[in-house]
């Protein structure tokens, strides 16, 4: 498995990226070509592709919704853990003044830089890109969704 930073932490899933959204833009794109071509069976290729849409966007936001919204709450769980043993105070007065987007940021910081870089966050309101462009040493998140 490659090192893990900035550029490469986004994660692939094969199957659902690589073959599901290809095979269904495709069935769409033949429901758009029969419907264009047949004029007497229109309104059916039109309802087929409207379901094949529907059910893409569906498998989308199910897939999407239930592995980030747990693995969001994983995330936070694991960065309160990290801050209380590498500080001994709590990360609640700090998380609730960050975004989603900045706290899953500092994820990616190594222990030795996450105090720092929380405070920094705060005091300079670091957007999530600049936090992680900010972290000198990478530490890699290989189990995300």
């Amino acid at each position: 498995m490659n090192t893990q930073n900035y550029s490469n932490h986004i994660r692939w899933y094969a199957p659902h990226h690589f073959v599901f959204y290809p095979v269904m833009l495709l069935l769409m794109v033949l429901c758009a070509y029969y419907g264009w071509q047949d004029k007497a069976t229109r309104f059916i290729w039109l309802a087929i592709g409207i379901g094949f849409a529907c059910i893409t966007w569906v498998a989308y936001m199910m897939r999407q919704h239930y592995a980030l919204t747990v693995q969001n709450r994983i995330l936070l769980l694991e960065l309160r853990y990290r801050y209380f043993v590498i500080t001994g105070r709590r990360f609640e007065p700090v998380e609730v003044q960050l975004t989603d987007a900045q706290l899953f940021a500092l994820r990616f910081a190594p222990d030795d830089e996450l105090p720092a870089l929380a405070e920094r966050a705060l005091c300079d309101q670091l957007s999530a890109t600049a936090i992680k462009k900010s972290i000198k040493n990478w530490k890699g998140d290989y189990r995300r969704v």
